[in-house]
């Protein structure tokens, strides 16, 4: 695994991470995004732009995230069973969730100002 997305991305889901990803690993969930461990090439695109800094790489995941590295390994192979869909496109997109995102309080998301 290279990159994990952690509990910073529940109840945001940004997108940006998507859109700067080169190789389309990142899928989405129904309460946050998910990276693919098996199709990341480790560039940091997603990294460098993640505004509330989900994006993890593995080796420097806190403990209190190291979860995280199994949540997204797991919803690929147990949650969706799309194991390594190969890319992310519009039929690799679900409303299902890890269970321990699933069971995650709801985060409070700011207003949107206008």
């Amino acid at each position: 695994m290279a990159y994990v997305i952690t509990e910073p991305c529940i109840d945001v889901k940004d997108g940006d991470c998507t859109l700067a990803c080169p190789v389309d690993c990142i899928y989405e969930g129904g309460r946050m995004f998910y990276i693919q461990p098996d199709e990341c090439i480790n560039c940091g695109l997603c990294l460098s732009i993640c505004p509330v800094d989900a994006i993890v790489w593995d080796e420097e995941i806190t403990d209190a995230m190291r979860p995280f590295e199994k949540v997204n390994r797991d919803f690929f192979e147990v949650v969706t069973g799309w194991g390594s869909p190969g890319g992310w496109d519009e039929r690799h997109t679900t409303t299902a969730d890890h269970p321990l995102v699933a069971g995650h309080p709801p985060r409070a998301v700011p207003a949107d100002p206008q």
